[in-house]
């Protein structure tokens, strides 16, 4: 037998029984000490007595060895919190037992179901002592306290000195509510909140959704009963925080609970925002209908319950000066569309008889037009108006915050400066326009001044003024093409970039392009650019004067369209449009990058002409233009009103040669009348498709003024053409606006230095006969020119001659050919001076698009395409 299986040694005397009478007797007749008294390990795990050799056995048995085994081996020593991970009882009792001493391994950090309630417990009843203190200080608001702390805001000259005060601070009355119609009441609950006589009050789920939003950084409105909203307007302070939040959560249940349901449905009407800087329905009514609150139809209830969804997107007169997609168009569909629902849900929730109804649906209550506000005539309101939507845009202010008024604006405006501006476009408009005349009848201007390295718009002429009914800002609109005034950006663009042929190397104003009429335009690749019909695209001159080869610079003097659309599809209209973005143009009034691009079919505002000049004018710095230098809120300045950041706009030299260029429009050509300033100017004339605008930009180094000249339809919003407008055929650039220019610069720049501009260095590579190769079309057809500057037509193909001392073709003219072919195209237009200027053709481009006339905004600059342009 193998000796692990070996019996134990049996104990002297007796055998097993004796030892078991041992065991269970004590040991030198005393008796055996109680289990774990020694101490010892074998006395904790009752190993019982010693043995004849004085040792004590590691365990009492096999069973308690092997389990001891099982367990990872011998026990740890005896004592209180014995056991694996237990610690030893706390010396003090605790409050909260946690980590829990008598529990092992991962149940000592487990709290107990007494500590879990006990927590739960205390959190809540922090909760409710805490809504408690909160529902006990907080105070239920009053309408005529929101209407007592209402303001005017105040706007400053650059001087310092006050421009004008205005606000809501006079456009409000609190009317009871017997007053009210009950068609107003209902339309309100019927759009806003169905269940307001049986509500609570608040929204739990609109709150908790607007702190969410809050956490996330987003937008912090929900959906809000209209007590909230009452709430809501009896603040003055509409800061997105989560005490304000909280505050308004106890308000609105104290205002439940203290106000009946009709006098908050009175508060919320007497201190809602209507827009047009009316505060409540009795102002609402006064200002949208001339009329008592208490006589307004269930139709006309119907519409200004529309408005409190936001008067900006649904008053039919139009906001663009907020923002471009709010025109009188689009807030019109708006507007009718939802005072259509309105009366729909009023019918539905049995407020409304159907005969009411049907009665109430038949004609949308057209409100009648804007009114001028005390202080608001003459270009005030249109400075006001610019520096508001400026302020708007670069805070977090929202307009209805904005009207409730305390605000101090301090503008970039200056007092002289504006009111030369107005002096010499009503002067000029009185030697013109008589508006007897039909074709005098609607004649606009809108004309801006900006500091050129600065941005500062220190003028602006937006318009007949608001008390004369005429609410959009000239000076800041889009919808009016600005024609060839775009020339210098195609120029500037070659300079810089260089053609598709020149490897990036800039191209030269003495460059030569064909300047011949009725020209087609090649494509990179030779090819003829086609129309949609597939026959060849031509562009048209003013004129058909042969011109043949002529220098860039001769091009803009006398602002032949034709050179520079092919000088724009050599370079690339993207890049065309990246030095005119870059200049200060917003690439929202971009038009389509066809052919057209060239010639000024993009409609920015007088605003963002001026900047763009003025880029020039700084030697390629460019700032964004800035009506506003700081804001304050009773007394505590605004952040967000530094001056905007200066940047190099384009090389240096650019352009200095595109303003050395534009300084010889002035002397020789197109702007000749500017040359009465009697001092270095330089500028750009500018005539757009059948006469419909006409312009002039130009500047010197202090600084930079655009003026635009049109005719526009006062229903449809459209341009008209002003051909026999002031008596004459057609209106140019060079004629009423350049005169309004001069005008204006001579009062404004009265005692000032002239101090010229940087002399331009010479830029770029000569080249004649510039761009696209030689194509190889089906037409035979070509151009033969002869050594004088108007080359006659052949047709039969011929090689060209080579240069001469006159403008004629090079040893490059790749497109000397005739093109004095039927007409493929469209398009003629005005010119300057005399007939030179191109006229606006048919977009070659697929996409064409309609007039813009009806897309003004403000956006300062920013629409839709036009066909090309003249000077």
């Amino acid at each position: 037998m193998s000796e692990h299986r070996r019996k134990p040694p049996q104990p002297q005397g007796g055998g097993r029984a004796a030892a078991r009478r041992g065991q269970s007797g004590s040991s030198s007749g005393r008796r055996a000490a109680p289990r774990g008294a020694t101490g010892s390990p074998s006395d904790a795990y009752g190993s019982g007595t010693r043995g004849a050799g004085g040792e004590a056995p590691a365990y009492g048995s096999r069973a308690e060895a092997r389990r001891a085994a099982q367990r990872g081996g011998s026990r740890r020593a005896a004592g209180p919190g014995r056991g694996r991970g237990r610690a030893a009882p706390p010396t003090k009792k605790r409050i909260i037992d946690y980590p829990r001493y008598d529990k092992d391994g991962w149940r000592r950090w487990l709290p107990s179901w007494k500590l879990v309630s006990g927590l739960c417990l205390a959190f809540f009843g922090s909760l409710v002592a805490v809504a408690g203190i909160g529902y006990a200080m907080v105070s239920v608001p009053s309408e005529e306290n929101a209407a007592a702390l209402s303001e005017n805001n105040v706007y400053y000259w650059k001087d310092g000195t006050q421009m004008v005060a205005t606000g809501s601070g006079q456009n409000r009355q609190n009317i009871s509510f017997d007053r009210i119609p009950e068609a107003m009441r209902w339309a309100v609950i019927s759009a806003e909140n169905k269940s307001f006589y049986s509500d609570s009050g608040i929204d739990p789920m609109g709150i908790a959704r607007a702190l969410g939003n809050m956490a996330r950084g987003g937008d912090t409105q929900g959906g809000s009963t209209i007590t909230q909203q009452f709430v809501k307007n009896t603040y003055l302070s509409q800061e997105q925080t989560l005490s304000r939040k909280f505050k308004e959560m106890f308000i609105s249940i104290k205002v439940g609970t203290k106000l009946s349901k009709d006098e908050i449905l009175q508060g919320y009407l007497n201190t809602s925002y209507y827009g047009r800087g009316a505060y409540g329905i009795q102002a609402a009514a006064q200002t949208y209908y001339g009329k008592d609150a208490v006589d307004l139809t269930p139709s006309e209830c119907a519409f200004l319950a529309a408005l409190l969804k936001g008067p900006t997107y649904y008053d039919p007169a139009g906001n663009e000066s907020i923002d471009s997609s709010a025109s009188p168009q689009a807030n019109r569909a708006r507007s009718e569309e939802r005072w259509a629902w309105i009366l729909e849900q009023m019918h539905d929730d049995k407020h409304l008889s159907t005969a009411e109804y049907q009665q109430a649906v038949k004609r949308y209550p057209m409100p009648q037009g804007r009114k001028a506000t005390k202080g608001m005539t003459g270009q005030i309101s249109y400075l006001v108006d610019t520096a508001k939507r400026y302020v708007l845009k670069n805070s977090d202010i929202s307009e209805a915050q904005f009207d409730q008024g305390g605000y101090q604006i301090y503008t970039t405006f200056e007092k002289s400066k504006v009111e030369a501006l107005a002096k010499a476009v009503k002067k000029v408009e009185k030697e013109n326009i008589d508006p007897k005349r039909e074709r005098d009848q609607h004649v606009q201007f809108g004309a801006a001044t900006v500091r050129p390295e600065d941005g500062a718009i220190v003028a602006l002429y937006g318009g007949a003024g608001f008390e004369n009914g005429h609410f959009n800002n000239n000076a800041d609109t889009q919808g009016v093409p600005v024609g060839s005034t775009w020339k210098p950006f195609v120029l500037a663009a070659a300079m810089q970039h260089g053609t598709y042929k020149t490897n990036g190397v800039g191209v030269s104003p003495a460059s030569k392009y064909n300047g011949n009429d009725h020209l087609k335009i090649l494509n990179n690749d030779g090819s003829y650019l086609l129309k949609k019909d597939n026959t060849p695209f031509f562009q048209e001159n003013e004129s058909d004067h042969p011109w043949g080869y002529i220098s860039l610079r001769k091009a803009m003097e006398q602002s032949v369209n034709t050179p520079f659309v092919q000088l724009g599809m050599d370079v690339g209209m993207k890049n065309v449009a990246d030095v005119a973005q870059k200049s200060g143009i917003l690439k929202t009034s971009f038009a389509d990058l066809n052919a057209s691009f060239a010639l000024g079919t993009s409609t920015p505002s007088a605003i963002r002409m001026a900047d763009a000049y003025a880029t020039f004018a700084a030697s390629g710095k460019q700032a964004d233009p800035y009506s506003v230098t700081g804001v304050k809120y009773r007394g505590s300045e605004l952040p967000g009103f530094e001056k905007p950041r200066v940047k190099q706009a384009m090389p240096e030299n650019v352009a200095n040669n595109v303003t050395d260029v534009l300084e010889n429009v002035i002397e020789n050509g197109t702007a000749q009348h500017a040359k009465e300033l009697g001092r270095r100017a330089a500028g750009k004339t500018g005539t757009t498709d059948e006469n419909k605008s006409a312009w002039f930009v130009g500047y010197t180094q202090q600084l930079s003024t655009a003026v635009a000249m049109f005719r526009e339809d006062p229903k449809s919003h459209k341009l008209l053409s002003m051909n026999g407008t002031a008596g004459k055929d057609s209106i140019h650039g060079g004629d009423i606006p350049t005169q309004v220019w001069t005008e204006f610069m001579k009062a404004a720049l009265k005692g000032q230095s002239d101090p010229g501009f940087p002399k331009a260095e010479k830029i770029g590579e000569v080249a004649d006969g510039v761009g696209a190769p030689s194509p190889t079309p089906t037409e035979t057809e070509t151009e033969e020119p002869t050594p004088s500057d108007t080359p006659t037509a052949s047709e039969t193909v011929t090689t060209p001659p080579p240069p001469t001392e006159t403008e004629t073709c090079g040893p490059f003219d790749f497109r000397c050919r005739d093109e004095e072919e039927e007409d493929g195209g469209n398009g003629n237009g005005g010119a300057d001076n005399g007939g030179t200027d191109g006229g606006v053709t048919t977009s070659p481009d697929p996409t064409e698009t309609e007039d813009p006339g009806d897309t003004r905004g403000g956006d300062n600059g920013g629409g839709g395409l036009f066909g090309g342009s003249g000077n």
